[in-house]
């Protein structure tokens, strides 16, 4: 089905060792016509890291991947991190201090493809799960570095944390306020519907689209992005929602909204945010 609008999924993953690229063909095949693909966390594709330069397979995949998707006919833009998850896995290993330094160097590697011109933005955040006081603040302060590396980078960042209301977006904004980035940089990824919320604040949501999130986001305004956070993975199949899902939903609901509204959420916002172009 070919979309009169472009359709944009905000936060996507490929994975070779899952669908691959017949994720992409299922997204293009729905109506979809571009991505942001964000790198997937290291462990997930067997990259046991130990220094910093070891995201580099990461990203390079990433990047690699994108290329293939565009071929495809389907506009994709990187962007690159460390997921926040990473510190749980090298304090296994390691003492927090070196954790945090690893990590730090994997989003200084990051912005660097930002600044190559092969990325669009980095990702960082913190812990979506219980952890200790002191990875908790440690995690902070990773977050805050990957603030300012992308207010250095000139980018977007997306943020990977803990399920939010509006007491922990205002903590999360003011942390990127101190750095001086631009606060329409800042996406939260895997937000709910707060838009008026992100309004007040600056920073900008990526809406998951599960049931009823996009109808209620809507009905604030249309300042915000449409994601999936599909995470290509065998073992979890459609997992956290299938690529097909958000040109399926926005088609579903161009006969009640229009499609003005969805060029802004598809095309303007995308653009604004990640300075990219967006076009059919």
């Amino acid at each position: 089905m070919s979309a009169s609008i472009p359709i944009t999924d905000e936060h996507m993953h490929i994975d070779p060792r899952g669908k691959g690229l017949q994720a992409v063909k299922e997204f293009q095949n729905a109506g979809g016509t571009h991505i942001i693909l964000v790198s997937k966390p290291s462990w997930t594709i067997g990259v046991h890291v130990s220094r910093p330069d070891d995201y580099r397979i990461v990203f390079d995949e990433t990047v690699d991947l994108v290329r293939q998707i565009n071929q495809m006919g389907v506009g994709a833009f990187a962007v690159l991190g460390v997921h926040p998850a990473e510190i749980t896995k090298l304090c296994d290993r390691m003492e927090i201090n070196k954790a945090v330094e690893i990590m730090k160097g994997g989003l200084e590697l990051a912005s660097s493809y930002v600044t190559e011109g092969v990325a669009v933005g980095i990702k960082s955040g913190r812990p979506h799960y219980p952890v200790s006081d002191e990875i908790w603040a440690a995690s902070n302060e990773v977050m805050e570095y990957a603030f300012s590396l992308a207010h250095d980078a000139d980018c977007a960042i997306q943020l990977h944390t803990e399920d939010v209301g509006e007491p922990e977006l205002r903590d999360i904004t003011k942390r990127g306020q101190r750095s001086g980035i631009e606060l329409h940089r800042v996406v939260k990824h895997y937000a709910p519907p707060l838009i008026d919320v992100c309004e007040e604040l600056g920073i900008f949501p990526g809406v998951l689209a599960g049931k009823g999130a996009i109808e209620e986001a809507l009905e604030q305004g249309s300042r915000f992005m449409m994601e999936t956070d599909y995470i290509d993975d065998p073992q979890r199949p459609g997992a956290v929602l299938g690529p097909k899902t958000i040109p399926r939903r926005t088609l579903k609901l161009l006969d009640v909204y229009g499609e003005e509204v969805f060029w802004k959420v598809h095309k303007e916002n995308v653009e604004y945010v990640y300075e990219v172009d967006i076009e059919l």
